[in-house]
Formats: structure tokens, sequence, C-alpha cells
């Protein structure tokens, strides 16, 4: 799979709330870590020890080697696992997840993009159960969502009795409609969910300035 934007941004935006409201954050677990993108992005940015589950082995392997290769492999332990057979030996104070988008769409003929996007071992629903199970009755949780999904994500949550913090919608530019959510929350219930919005570009095709401030420690050019 490819590194997009929107997960660079994902991974930005979450170190930085870390940093500025867990900095004494324990353990951080990432479900479905991909290229390891994720967990390097918070590696770097944080002293905290992250676990890594990946069940696609090709996914695996390049996220090994990706860890490998970087200076913060001494914090990341990778799993080549289904997350609900993953034995977690402890609750996680960050658990973070960049989940299958497209699980009630057409599957494509790609069937690595198909375990991504439109994983049927993983349901959106899934995923929230294992973060109630999982994580520590302090801790938070972020999740990259398709825009589109928005309504039936939020009554989901209302139903598992989960707590949106905060949610960042997030389009290409400020001419675009918005395709992503960033969202944190918690267990139990919330009074107010913090909503704001971030364009990607500007008019003239450059990053904005909120886009550049969190990615300047992670683009070698921007």
């Amino acid at each position: 799979m490819k590194v997009t934007t929107d997960s660079c941004l994902f991974g930005a935006w979450v170190a930085e709330q870390i940093k500025n409201q867990v900095p004494g954050a324990g353990t951080i677990l990432d479900i479905g870590t991909g290229t390891g993108l994720l967990s390097l992005m918070l590696a770097q940015k944080t002293n905290s020890p992250v676990t890594s589950v990946e069940i696609d082995k090709d996914a695996f392997d390049q996220a090994s080697e990706n860890i490998n290769a970087s200076p913060w492999k001494e914090k990341i332990t990778i799993s080549h696992t289904d997350i609900k057979d993953f034995r977690r030996p402890e609750s996680y104070d960050i658990i973070i997840s960049n989940p299958p988008f497209y699980e009630k769409e057409l599957p494509s003929e790609n069937s690595k993009r198909n375990t991504a996007h439109h994983s049927s071992e993983l349901l959106l629903e899934d995923l929230l159960d294992i973060i109630i199970a999982t994580l520590t009755p302090n801790g938070k949780f972020y999740l990259l969502l398709p825009y589109k999904r928005q309504e039936e994500l939020i009554k989901l949550f209302d139903q598992k009795q989960i707590a949106v913090l905060q949610k960042i919608l997030v389009r290409q530019t400020g001419d675009h409609t918005y395709f992503r959510m960033m969202i944190e929350g918690s267990l139990g219930r919330s009074a107010d969910t913090i909503t704001t919005e971030m364009a990607i570009k500007n008019k003239n095709n450059e990053y904005t300035k909120e886009f550049t401030a969190l990615l300047k420690d992670y683009y070698l050019y921007i």
C-alpha cells in the first residue's frame, strides 16, 4: 500500500495531540499498521513504546523492514497477526488506527487493497469493540475515517457509549468537500465534541500553514 497524504497528516496530528495532551502516555497500540508509517511517526515524537499489529504478510514484512531501518526500532514491537487473535498482555493508553474504509462498497480486483480497504475480517464495529476491551479507562483513541460515513459512525459511537472528543474535518483545498475525519475519542460519554476543519492545500496549490506546521518535522521538502 502507498503512503498517502491523509495518513501522514493523521500521524502528525496524533503525535501533536499526544505531545500536548498526554505527554506521559505509557503505551501505544497501532491496529493495522500497514507500512508502519503511523508507528514510526509516533515513535519519532514520543518516548512511549509502540506495539504494531498487521494481518497482511507482505505489509508486515514491509513495515518490519521500515522499522528496522529507522532510528526508532527499539521503541516499536511489530506482530504479524489478526488483531482479534492478538494476545494483549496489557491495556494501552493510546490506540491508533487507519481502519478499513470501504467495507460496504464493491471490492476491487486487487486482493491487497481489499485486505486494507474492504476487509470482512475487521469491521468498524469490531474495531470499536477491541478499543473498548483494550483501552485503559483514561486512555485516548485516534481514528482516520471517511467523512461520507460520518452520520453512521457517530451513531455507532453513541451505541457503544464512546465519546468523540475532537473531530477534524479534512478537505484537499478550501474549494473541495470534506473527504476524511480525524477523530479523538475516549471511553464513556461526552457532552461536547470540538469540531474544526483543515485543508491540505490552498487555492495556489501550496500546502496550508496548518498542514506545514504539522508535517515539517517529517517531510524532507515542505
